[in-house]
């Protein structure tokens, strides 16, 4: 089996990327492999004149950046208390367009990432990016699905 030295586990807090993480953390031997963890705030779509004249899209999406980067660092502790040694990683953009830019520039070995297991008329609507990832990735991609 190869062994990793950079792995990278896309985060969007939900019990989905939480299994991959754990996945993620089994297949490494974590004296040696740097976990690099990747949040992809979606950026906001700001309507010519759609009567949402209230919302300030800019501040929405600054305040989002803000949350994100304090809940990706309270795992990123807490799993260097455990002995990891952790990159994290917050940024706006498609979450798949980031994930694959973000695996090229890092020079990961292996993308542990989780599927909602969208089907159907959802899928169609939303899209896959776990299926992006797969078909475009550079590097093996590990998925995991929530329900085994």
């Amino acid at each position: 089996m190869t062994s990793f030295t950079n792995i990278l586990v896309p985060i969007d807090f939900s019990e989905g990327s939480e299994k991959a993480l754990e996945y993620a953390k089994k297949v490494c031997d974590k004296s040696s492999v740097v976990i690099h963890l990747l949040h992809s705030v979606e950026p906001a779509v700001y309507p010519a004149d759609w009567s949402y004249s209230r919302v300030n899209f800019a501040q929405l999406e600054a305040e989002l950046l803000e949350s994100s980067t304090k809940e990706i660092e309270n795992i990123a502790s807490k799993l260097r208390a455990e002995g990891y040694t952790i990159t994290p990683e917050v940024t706006t953009g498609r979450g798949s367009e980031v994930i694959l830019s973000y695996a090229k520039s890092k020079n990961i070995d292996l993308i542990c990432i989780s599927t909602h297991g969208r089907k159907g008329f959802e899928h169609f609507l939303f899209g896959s990016t776990t299926e992006k990832v797969l078909r475009q990735a550079d590097c093996p991609v590990l998925v995991v699905r929530i329900k085994e």
